[in-house]
């Protein structure tokens, strides 16, 4: 890119691109409903106004990771909204002019500095933080684009902020594929693997992946209640503590569900593709990849065994094959 590129670019750290937006709508108790359901939240603090104050609340709040829904639009409210001419959609057009069409979201962290009740009106500011310079990455070369979303109550009070980050990249072009090829020409240049699609590491999780890298699975422990979680995460579900350790799984399992994908493809898997959840004889439970087995074999309940699977020299995966198969 050119330095006169790169220059437009800078141009927007620390530029606001979304003015200070109210929600649509106040923080609601029949939202917050809709929410602990789909997301399994029995805590009785955000529906049950006795419990609430039995903790010392005025009375029920919404879960935490609510405060991004709360300003979220619709449908017809977000696409009217697109190719207004904003800094947002300057931003946009300008890392397209570069190549970077595609994006994916990496990842967001979430500084919390008080509960939403209901009735409270939030409203979200957003500015960009900082716009990395070119990297290689699994999807295409891109660049990590991180802005900083601050939430405001009715009052202007700042309620969280939100460091989000996105990977605008070019998609990496397709191989054209030869009419033909002989045996001998596939002997001598033998096809290579797709790359397997890369996970977001963060704080969080970068144990885990840590210890899959020397093929042992660790389960994250609550270190005051030791209560077993997976997917890791920065905070208890069942007493709310931050403290942690880890167990590592004896690699025993059965199959608690599956699906057989077929499509859509990725050319880093061989297809039928087995995706399962297993649970562990811990009790926790992992979604994975079956192997040595095909699709009509697998049933629920289904003992297997840990593997591994080394797809790069910086990702080791867990995997799992039926445990008649164990070793080999």
């Amino acid at each position: 890119m050119s330095a006169a590129y790169e220059d437009r670019l800078r141009a927007f750290v620390g530029r606001e691109i979304h003015p200070l937006r109210p929600g649509q709508d106040p923080v609601n108790v029949p939202m917050i409903r809709h929410w602990v359901e789909a997301m399994e939240d029995d805590n009785p603090i955000h529906l049950d106004e006795e419990a609430a104050r039995a903790t010392g609340r005025d009375g029920v709040v919404a879960p935490a990771s609510m405060a991004q829904a709360w300003v979220m639009r619709g449908y017809a409210a977000t696409t009217a909204a697109e190719g207004g001419g904003g800094p947002a959609d300057e931003l946009t057009d300008l890392l397209a002019e570069g190549g970077y069409t595609s994006v994916v979201a990496t990842d967001s962290e979430f500084e919390f500095h008080r509960e939403l009740v209901p009735g409270d009106h939030v409203a979200v500011r957003e500015v960009v933080e900082s716009i990395s310079p070119e990297k290689a990455t699994a999807l295409g070369t891109g660049r990590f684009i991180t802005s900083l979303r601050t939430y405001h109550d009715q009052d202007g009070e700042v309620v969280a902020v939100q460091r989000w980050r996105l990977l605008r990249f070019r998609p990496k072009a397709k191989p054209q594929e030869p009419e033909e090829r002989s045996e001998a020409d596939a002997a001598e240049r033998p096809e290579e693997r797709a790359s397997r699609p890369q996970p977001a590491i963060n704080r969080d999780n970068a144990f885990w992946f840590e210890a899959a890298r020397e093929h042992r699975l660790l389960i994250q422990r609550c270190a005051a209640c030791r209560t077993l979680r997976h997917p890791p995460g920065p905070c208890c579900p069942e007493c709310g503590s931050f403290e942690w350790d880890t167990v590592r799984a004896s690699g025993d399992a059965h199959v608690y569900s599956f699906v057989v994908n077929h499509h859509p493809r990725h050319p880093a898997f061989d297809y039928p593709l087995i995706v399962a959840v297993v649970e562990l004889a811990e009790g926790t439970r992992l979604i994975t990849n079956l192997v040595g087995v095909s699709p009509e074999e697998v049933e629920i309940d289904m003992p297997v065994v840990l593997d591994w699977v080394d797809a790069d020299p910086e990702l080791s995966l867990p995997v799992f094959r039926p445990v008649a198969q164990e070793g080999h």
